[in-house]
């Protein structure tokens, strides 16, 4: 086999969650990542250096990510020979959602560069490190990518995706009345029918 799959987990996940899709894709050695940091320079390093040893083992490499995973794939990857990817309600325009939470907590621009870091009351910590970091290192992704995208997910509009679907070159699948955490039953048999699908060339 020379294809290899390369899951990349979301805020709180870890890389054992990849035996949950390897029965899905049977066509990929499939293997995860895991990276503690919520930097993206930090995570995209750990990231670049795993896709990188697989690339010195297999021909293809595709990966699979989720949430907040496919945006530090896609600012770590964006200049690697990715073969195609695969998201699952991913994280498309970071600093939109920084500046959202920010509205949703009160918390102006000038109030967080002037205390570096705010917790919220939704448990989320704002930083203008962070937010700095992102405004400094847009997205350049060309890679083809396929997106499952809940209906009703709650931190990435679908504005945000049709916007990212129209710049990119991306294909969207909706599921209706899906959120940004897949976990019912109805839910995940949707996700493994389309990752199924999405994976079986």
């Amino acid at each position: 086999m020379n294809k290899a799959l390369l899951y990349i987990h979301g805020k709180g996940g870890n890389s054992q969650e990849v035996e949950q899709y390897r029965p899905y894709c049977i066509n990929y050695d499939c293997c995860g990542v895991d990276f503690n940091y919520l930097m993206p320079d930090k995570a995209g390093e750990i990231i670049l250096t795993s896709f990188k040893k697989l690339s010195e083992r297999y021909e293809k490499i595709f990966i699979l990510a989720n949430s907040i995973g496919a945006y530090f794939s896609m600012l770590a990857l964006q200049n690697s020979p990715v073969e195609k990817a695969f998201f699952i309600s991913p994280i498309l325009d970071m600093e939109k959602l920084i500046l959202d939470m920010m509205n949703w907590a009160g918390v102006t621009e000038k109030e967080l560069f002037e205390k570096g870091e705010i917790i919220t009351d939704f448990g989320e910590k704002l930083s203008c490190k962070y937010l700095r970091y992102v405004r400094d290192n847009p997205l350049k992704w060309n890679i083809e990518t396929e997106i499952l995208y809940g209906e009703k997910d709650n931190l990435t509009s679908f504005e945000t995706v049709n916007d990212f679907i129209n710049k990119h070159n991306a294909k969207l699948t909706v599921m209706k009345n899906g959120e940004h955490w897949f976990h019912t039953p109805e839910q995940m048999d949707f996700l493994y029918h389309w990752l199924k699908t999405v994976t079986a060339n």
